[in-house]
């Protein structure tokens, strides 16, 4: 008779915990906006090099790859808001608008990233996790890269997931 009523309880407190928001099966929404570029020696008005934007690219899905496949985030679609972002960017110095636009996505996280160009040869990759409600940052990294090609960037994307961005489970994420 005991064992049937701890069955029960646990049965119960299996369904009420499935029944909670973000609980089992109901993977948290993460609108990953493009890595920007921050080149502080380029002219005012200047666009970004196409070999830079590729590489901007590359590392974008790096990024959204790894959260999809390491960190079981569903990746929301960006585009839509791709005239807000253009208005109210760079992401990385609008004060927490990237927050407000993934909140108008549906998504719980806002993810932004940028490339500081410190030279020819030396770059800064930084990337924010943070909570689209609050705008508050729950995870954060940063690497230099040390090289200008695909393969150091790729890498060094792959690096600040890895040991930085889910070095620990995201808040939320059981």
């Amino acid at each position: 008779m005991r064992h049937t009523s701890l069955r029960a309880a646990l049965a119960c407190g299996v369904v009420l915990w499935t029944a909670l928001p973000g609980a089992a099966g109901a993977a948290e929404k993460a609108a990953v906006f493009p890595v920007e570029l921050f080149d502080p020696g380029a002219a005012y008005g200047s666009r970004t090099r196409p070999v830079d934007a590729r590489k901007l690219a590359l590392v974008t899905d790096e990024l959204r790859n790894a959260l999809r496949d390491k960190a079981g985030l569903e990746i929301v679609d960006t585009a839509p808001k791709a005239d807000v972002v253009a208005k109210e960017g760079p992401l990385y110095k609008c004060n927490g608008c990237a927050a407000d636009i993934a909140k108008s996505l549906g998504a719980d996280l806002v993810v932004t990233g940028y490339v500081e160009k410190g030279s020819g040869q030396i770059f800064n990759l930084s990337v924010a996790i943070a909570e689209a409600d609050t705008g508050k940052v729950v995870r954060g990294g940063q690497v230099t890269i040390r090289a200008d090609t695909d393969d150091t960037w790729a890498h060094a994307m792959r690096w600040v997931v890895k040991n930085r961005l889910l070095a620990e489970r995201l808040p939320g994420k059981s």
